[in-house]
């Protein structure tokens, strides 16, 4: 369960971002989770829960957005959603493949304090 390594520092990060605009307490946190990121949402908002105890952030929502992977074919340029097939096929051109523009991320995107 990697996620409570990695919930650890987007809270660390959070919560430093918080006392730098002399903030007290963290209401929400926004991020973003890619599907081929290989983090569990599920576990990522568990880590949160149980790591915020305490903080400035207990008590806080995590919004989380999940972003679905997309490529860009290195034949013709068309991005596209793959379907479920292991290897993406470009819908325009045919091309098998594709460069992955999205659907790795692992973001913390804002922070509602005061």
């Amino acid at each position: 369960m990697h996620e409570a390594s990695l919930m650890k520092t987007a809270l660390d990060l959070a919560l430093s971002q918080a006392a730098a605009q002399g903030a007290r307490r963290v209401h929400r946190l926004g991020m973003r989770v890619g599907d081929l990121s290989g983090v569990v949402p599920d576990a990522l908002q568990f880590a949160f829960e149980a790591l915020s105890l305490g903080s400035a952030a207990e008590g806080a929502r995590l919004d989380i957005e999940r972003v679905a992977p997309r490529y860009a074919c290195d034949t013709c340029g068309a991005e596209f959603d793959p379907a479920e097939e292991l290897l993406p096929e470009c819908p325009h051109c045919g091309a098998l493949g594709g460069r992955l523009c999205r659907g790795l991320e692992l973001e913390l995107t804002s922070l509602e304090i005061s």
